[in-house]
């Protein structure tokens, strides 16, 4: 066996968690993985970019997980920007894999569906590898560049196959994706666990709202998350502009919280729709000001249009909406729908007056905002709550650890397991 023996002779496990589009511990998924890991007795390492203004140490130890970062520059440019950007993380991730040494397990998180490439490596010594499909990358291709199933569509589809083929167990993080890596994927199905993205509730949860931060006005409406193409960020904007001039009201000032590739193109999109006075984008904040936000919301937005990327995602920004007791507006997206249930309200998808006509709504209705939040609190601390989603991720090792023989009858196999 590969890991190192304690001195009592018990082996110590040895997993290696590989990262490429987010620092860690910002990833928040990756962060809860890596800690349900250490508290059941695995030595843990993760190579990842560093970030710009956190997470920037090269080697750290956070909470008995190594961490290993390398300098990345994110892409600009098209196509020819990501090959730069790929090649440089791979160069990065195999040379700090060397560092590492050998483990029992290497758990490679996409985007892209490159880190394959290590991972083979990594199993010449005997690692399992363990796929955790975050996006479906075709999807995304799809979704982010309109570019239709061109020559780089096939190439990434290429990608994912030889991504599926390579692993021996995948992780996904909903049961659409689920489904994808078992049909289009060819994964067995007692090979494909799901472990949820849930937040963390002993770290983030409510605080008490500050009115002032609501600038002068009635409500305060919040947007959290990533602002790139797919985002939605500028639906949101039309929909502001048309609660303003269509439904006339203007008795609410909206916080956009977080960053991205779009974040300029939408702070000038903001203005164009005469909307700087009342919409104010923050960038990332420190998780202690994105609480206070959060807590001082009436109504959160969720404005992902449908596309075939977000139709099966789960967005993390809905789930932290909840955590918060916060009511949700969204498009009609079959995943939203599974995540938030009744604590959201849903506009036909892309229908920007609808979502505007619901935020309204809302606006107006104190006590269905507060029977939505306490749905979301609920669904959160019950269903959807990482503590189901650890049991996953540690039943996929076992899964992956043990020698392969008859598909298993644990309960926690995404094969064996009801949909909810």
């Amino acid at each position: 066996m590969l890991g190192e023996k304690t001195s009592g002779g018990r082996k110590n496990r040895r997993a290696l968690i590989l990262v490429e589009n987010l620092s860690v511990p910002f990833d928040r998924r990756v962060w809860q993985e890596c800690t349900t890991l250490r508290d059941a007795g695995w030595e843990v390492h993760v190579i990842c970019p560093q970030g710009s203004k956190r997470d920037t140490e090269r080697e750290v130890e956070i909470d008995g997980v190594r961490i290993h970062r390398y300098p990345l520059r994110a892409a600009t440019g098209g196509p020819a920007g990501y090959l730069k950007e790929y090649g440089s993380a791979l160069w990065h991730t195999f040379r700090l894999a060397r560092k590492v040494g050998p483990v029992d397990v290497v758990h490679a998180c996409n985007p892209p569906d490159l880190l394959f490439l290590p991972a083979l490596w990594m199993k010449r010594s005997g690692a399992r590898f363990v796929f955790d499909q975050h996006d479906l990358v075709p999807e995304l291709y799809l979704s982010r560049f309109d570019r239709g199933e061109d020559l780089l569509y096939r190439a990434v589809c290429a990608l994912e196959r030889r991504t599926y083929r390579a692993a021996d167990i995948v992780l996904a993080t909903n049961e659409s994706y689920r489904d994808v890596a078992v049909r289009r994927g060819g994964r067995r199905p007692e090979d494909v666990f799901v472990v949820r993205s849930a937040p963390d509730v002993d770290r983030f949860h409510p605080v008490p709202a500050e009115p002032e931060l609501k600038r002068g006005k009635p409500h305060l409406l919040c947007y959290l998350g990533v602002m790139g193409p797919q985002d939605g960020v500028d639906y949101a904007l039309r929909a502001l502009a048309k609660l303003r001039d269509e439904v006339g009201r203007s008795d609410w000032h909206a916080v956009f919280v977080g960053g991205g590739d779009t974040f300029d193109a939408m702070v000038e999109l903001a203005e164009r729709l005469g909307l700087s006075e009342q919409v104010q984008f923050t960038g990332r904040v420190p998780d202690a000001d994105l609480a206070r936000y959060l807590s001082t919301a009436d109504v959160c937005l969720s404005p992902d249009p449908r596309n075939p990327l977000n139709d099966v995602s789960t967005m993390n920004k809905v789930l932290e909406y909840m955590v918060m007791g916060r009511p949700v507006v969204s498009f009609d997206l079959r995943e939203a729908r599974v995540s938030a249930g009744d604590a959201a309200v849903y506009a036909p998808a892309n229908d920007e007056s609808e979502f505007a006509k619901l935020i309204a709504m809302l606006l107006d209705d104190p006590e269905q905002r507060a029977r939505m939040g306490e749905i979301g609190r609920e669904r959160i601390s019950g269903p959807l709550s990482w503590r189901n989603s650890q049991k996953s991720l540690l039943a996929a090792y076992d899964a992956a650890c043990r020698d392969r023989g008859p598909a298993s009858a644990d309960p926690n196999r995404a094969g064996t397991r009801p949909r909810r």
